[in-house]
């Protein structure tokens, strides 16, 4: 398979490497095909052992109470390992307890992993089940110590002997070395197996050293942009920055394309992650009210976000993400509609305007144009920024469905606003009595035209009232 591995299993104290703890160590170091080495310990975990794990695994208090800790093994197993390949049965379990073992100790675990499910998948992809228990029932493989580390390690041996006899070592070869290459690029201080992130829709939040999010992204197959950012580390500042201070990555998967869009747009507006400056440009939220009277002065009132009433946004105009984008918008239709700065309250004073001073108001500041017809000049030159008037007579859900994991997620909507994402009907029911606050989001605004107003509404809208 690969020319230096050590392949290694654990038995732990329960799931969680943050706060179980290792029981038993067994590795076996393969160089150039042939078993050099072979070692496996108890471990004292420091901890007391779950009933039902030592009943999965016949590891009991009694037997690691004189088993050394893991401090005293991790010498060993660090001289063992070497500069070989850590291949290991699901290696995400195996390596994260590794790491939170060696992280304890104040030691950065730097170690190439494999994942023997992942080879599994690659070469027998007609089967459905990649675990060990359906690996060995697949291809009758037998053991009396299943669930100790080193009887774990002995099956999966026996696997890939059995693959390499069933499908030649050229092709076990060439497939373990196609799933290192696609990790080559991965950082190395990278404490997430990649393997393991979905390649389905969905949210990924890429973390540091810290609890703060350093960048958050959305795609229809997470795994593949993921993917994506390490491989163009090279080629991007940002993405460089990305590589080098990414730690863990995190996922939340969604059942299509629109709800890993709602769902980015409003992580990114809660956890401010660094390198998501874009998006998290919320700042103070602004849009225009027209006077109903032509003679009104001035003509528009600028309404901050706060004051935006969700009923009443088919009267307003924008938005802008600020009061200055907003007073430069409007100059700019200004100018180029000959409309009075005076009017629109852009410039104080009386008689004639600036605009008109120089050739660019048609005179309304000094009687040459009726306040009728300018306010219809003014009415019709911000036509195409006015928002849209919420054509439905209540909430609405749209329906996303993923056929290959069979999840449905339907989002709720009012008047502009996301109100829940739920997934059944007691979720629906919930969603729709609690009367959520109607919270003006201009990203959810953008995206919601798009869809409730496209061809294929029909085939996805709910009409919920």
């Amino acid at each position: 398979m690969l020319r230096h591995y050590v392949l290694l299993d654990l038995e732990t104290t329960g799931g969680n490497p943050v706060h179980d703890r290792v029981t038993e160590v067994a590795a076996v170091r393969i160089q150039d095909g042939i078993e050099v080495e072979r070692w496996s310990t108890l471990v004292n975990p420091q901890t007391r052992i779950p009933a039902f794990i030592a009943s999965l695994t016949g590891i009991t208090d009694a037997m690691v109470a004189g088993a050394p800790f893991f401090e005293t093994v991790a010498p060993r197993l660090l001289e063992m390992l070497g500069d070989a390949v850590l291949v290991a049965h699901n290696a995400r379990f195996d390596h994260g307890f590794l790491l939170g073992e060696f992280a304890r100790l104040g030691h950065s675990l730097r170690v190439k992993t494999l994942c023997t499910v992942r080879l599994s998948r690659k070469l027998y992809p007609q089967h459905k089940g990649h675990g060990l228990d359906a690996i060995m029932q697949r291809h009758g493989i037998s053991t009396k110590a299943r669930h100790r580390a080193m009887g774990d390690v002995d099956a999966v041996l026996d696997w890939l002997r059995l693959a390499t006899g069933e499908l030649g070592a050229e092709r076990v070869r060439a497939a373990a070395q196609e799933l290192m290459q696609a990790s080559a690029s991965l950082p190395p201080h990278l404490q997430t197996a990649v393997g393991d992130v979905p390649q389905s829709a969905g949210v990924y939040l890429f973390y540091g050293e810290g609890p703060a999010a350093l960048y958050i992204g959305k795609s229809v197959n997470m795994r593949s942009r993921v993917m994506a950012h390490f491989q163009g580390a090279g080629r991007e500042a940002r993405e460089m920055r990305i590589h080098q201070e990414t730690r863990r990555i995190e996922w939340r998967s969604t059942a299509g394309e629109f709800g890993a869009l709602l769902l980015e747009a409003r992580l990114v507006k809660e956890l401010k992650p660094v390198y998501n400056r874009q998006l998290r440009r919320e700042r103070q939220l602004a849009a225009w009210r027209l006077a109903d009277a032509a003679g009104q002065r001035p003509l528009l009132e600028l309404v901050r976000a706060e004051a935006f009433e969700a009923q009443q946004l088919g009267q307003l105009y924008g938005v802008y993400r600020s009061k200055r984008q907003a007073l430069e918008t409007l100059r700019a239709i200004a100018q180029t509609h000959g409309l009075c700065l005076q009017a629109l309250g852009l410039e104080s004073g009386s008689g004639r305007c600036f605009a008109n001073q120089i050739g660019q108001c048609r005179g309304l500041c000094v009687g040459l144009e009726s306040t009728e017809l300018h306010r219809l000049r003014l009415e019709q030159a911000l036509a195409s920024q006015r928002l849209r008037a919420w054509p439905f007579s209540g909430a609405v859900g749209w329906r996303e469905h993923d056929p290959d994991c069979g999840r449905t997620d339907i989002h709720l909507f009012s008047h502009w606003c996301h109100l829940a994402t739920v997934r059944d009907e007691s979720e629906l029911h919930d969603a729709l009595q609690a009367r959520t606050p109607l919270a003006f989001d201009l990203d959810s605004y953008r995206l919601l035209v798009k869809r409730l107003l496209g061809p294929a509404a029909p085939q996805h809208l709910l009409r919920l009232g």
